[in-house]
């Protein structure tokens, strides 16, 4: 799909929140986690070594964007990534970086020499 040039400013604002919603640490770790399969705030918090409100928080503001999905099973939530899109996003970034890093490495082992 080919996106309108200029974009219609309803989504410009679309994007820019998607990009706020993901744009912070500990939503982009949780994510990370749920990489591997879905899990309970209680595996987040140990994994991810902060409090139970903290990766609450973060996970209501994942869910509310459409982010991340949820499945009750007795008195558990388990949390899982609901767009798969979001992971492309953050391996275009991370191939963005690495691209950056071999540059910047070989400008510098040519200045060292």
């Amino acid at each position: 799909m080919t996106l309108p040039h200029p974009l219609p400013e309803p989504l410009v604002e679309q994007i820019a929140l998607r990009f706020r919603v993901i744009g912070e640490p500990t939503r982009i770790r949780i994510l990370d986690r749920l990489r591997e399969g879905e899990a309970t705030v209680q595996e987040l918090t140990a994994t991810l070594g902060t409090t139970q409100q903290n990766i609450s928080k973060h996970l209501a503001v994942l869910h509310s964007a459409g982010i991340v999905s949820r499945r009750r099973e007795g008195n558990h939530a388990f949390y899982a990534i609901a767009d798969e899109s979001v992971l492309d996003l953050c391996e275009s970034v991370c191939d963005g970086l690495r691209r950056q890093l071999t540059e910047l490495e070989s400008l510098l082992a040519g200045a060292a020499s």
